[in-house]
């Protein structure tokens, strides 16, 4: 294949942002060129799983800034799995987000679609990223651009979770993640993303290849590892598309997939498990998927107890990568797949029960669900997935994670991942029970049903894909093996 076709899915939303733009007087031509553009980008990304699946790994070097270090395109199976999460679901949330702005009669839905365009086009290009300068920078891109949304309101609210956002970002990327690449480049000589990893045989030793580790992934502040969690809270402020566009197609399945592949490339799952350079991120995600989970028990309001749900859903891709081996990779490639379409079933569920009975207390939910049944049975969906219960798709990559970890004896971790479950069924199910078990509370609205169309239809594909993803998972888990040189 021709690997300018690399360079041109990674521009493709970024130039459609400005037609988006100048549709904007024109809100149904500007939503309808949105969602086309995202289709268009899907078809894209689907025309390549065959050649990547026959083994062809096109790569494209813009420039070089200096020899053998340039600005360059590469894909393979991983990059292409999140390639395609983002671009499947672009779609859905643009077609959601048109429904909730309306229906809300938010303010400045133009700048809200430009910005999710340039945000998705960011992802792509991390997504295809060959080295770890060309990741950085589109990194970096996804921070500013998704800035903007997360402020989307404006008001001193708006304004200070995007202070804590931006700040946090900016902060450990450029801190610790920035570093992190320079140390790198001097041990290794190199930066691109290679089979086996880079670091093997440079002479980095067991206790530098654990600061070097827990450098990166602390630095790659979307993964949201505690303590660099706070942002992802914080950013609940922005209208529950943003929500879902941070939560599941963008913004922190851009983290842990960078955590994912600087593990299997720039380490390499050998060095990584003989050098033990993953052992203090093993332990601080373990810490962080318990107490996340704990925290979202106590949390009344709905988003945010999501964004701690999410919190705690990263670190289990992150513990997945911390295994450092193939079963581990394995469980965490599949977790982004999985946790993407059930959380943003969540958030898109969360969005329709504002617009159709402005709630968003979790007390304020009594009874609801005999009047939105499609909205409270999607998000019962989604919820069984991420908790990790048949036929969900959730119960595969939660079944790898703990295979993986028996298969090295970290016997603890098994507690680890029994407990966060039994916590997830308690905050997760609570709400549909709530919904549909309770009798309604006085001051609830009489009459009102679903959320419009546009909020409802995205919700029920997007849970129909939890219940599809455990029947179809074979092909995913090929995917992810070819890339870690297993045989499917």
């Amino acid at each position: 294949m021709n690997p300018l076709w690399l360079l041109a899915l990674v521009v493709w939303p970024a130039v459609m942002s400005l037609a988006v733009a100048a549709t904007g007087r024109w809100p149904n031509i500007r939503e309808t060129v949105s969602v086309a553009t995202g289709v268009a980008l899907l078809a894209g990304v689907v025309g390549l799983i065959e050649p990547i699946a026959a083994g062809e790994r096109p790569s494209l070097t813009l420039f070089e800034i200096l020899p053998g270090l340039g600005f360059t395109f590469t894909l393979e199976p991983l990059g292409l799995i999140f390639a395609l999460v983002a671009s499947a679901l672009w779609p859905l949330t643009t077609i959601y987000g048109a429904g909730y702005m309306r229906g809300n009669d938010e303010h400045a839905q133009t700048r809200f679609f430009v910005c999710f365009a340039l945000a998705i086009s960011a992802a792509i290009g991390i997504a295809m990223a060959g080295n770890l300068l060309t990741l950085f920078v589109f990194y970096e891109m996804m921070t500013l651009v998704t800035y903007p949304l997360v402020t989307h309101h404006g008001d001193a609210e708006s304004r200070a979770g995007g202070r804590i956002y931006l700040g946090i970002l900016l902060t450990t990327s450029i801190g610790l993640f920035l570093p992190a690449i320079v140390i790198t480049w001097l041990f290794a000589g190199t930066l691109t993303f290679t089979h086996g990893g880079i670091l093997a045989g440079t002479g980095l030793t067991a206790l530098g290849a654990i600061a070097l580790y827990t450098l990166f992934v602390y630095g790659i502040g979307k993964a949201a590892v505690m303590p660099f969690h706070r942002w992802l809270p914080s950013a609940m402020v922005a209208p529950t598309p943003v929500s879902a566009l941070l939560h599941a197609v963008a913004v922190v399945k851009a983290g842990v997939f960078s955590v994912l592949k600087i593990t299997v490339y720039i380490f390499g799952l050998d060095f990584a498990f003989k050098t033990g350079a993953t052992e203090i991120i093993l332990w601080t995600s373990s810490i962080t998927i318990i107490a996340a989970s704990v925290i979202a028990l106590y949390c009344d309001n709905l988003k945010k107890r999501l964004a701690y749900s999410t919190v705690g859903q990263l670190s289990y891709i992150v513990l997945g990568s911390a295994l450092a081996t193939k079963l581990g990779a394995v469980s965490g490639s599949l977790h982004i797949v999985t946790h993407a379409f059930g959380k943003i079933t969540l958030f898109f569920c969360a969005g329709a029960i504002y617009t159709a009975a402005h709630r968003k207390y979790i007390s304020q939910l009594n009874g609801l669900g005999r009047s939105m049944p499609f909205t409270f049975g999607a998000f019962t969906i989604a919820s069984l997935s991420l908790i990790g219960l048949p036929p969900m798709g959730g119960a595969w990559s939660k079944w790898y994670l703990m295979s993986g970890s028996a298969g090295v004896e970290e016997y603890a971790l098994l507690g680890v991942l029994a407990v966060s479950t039994l916590l997830n069924i308690v905050y997760l199910l609570d709400i549909p029970a709530r919904a549909f078990f309770l009798p309604a509370d006085d001051d609830t609205p009489r009459g009102f049903s679903e959320a419009p169309l546009a909020c409802v239809l995205p919700l029920c594909v997007t849970a129909a894909g939890c219940i599809a993803l455990f029947f179809f998972a074979y092909p995913i888990i090929s995917f992810i093996s070819s890339a870690l040189g297993e045989g499917a």
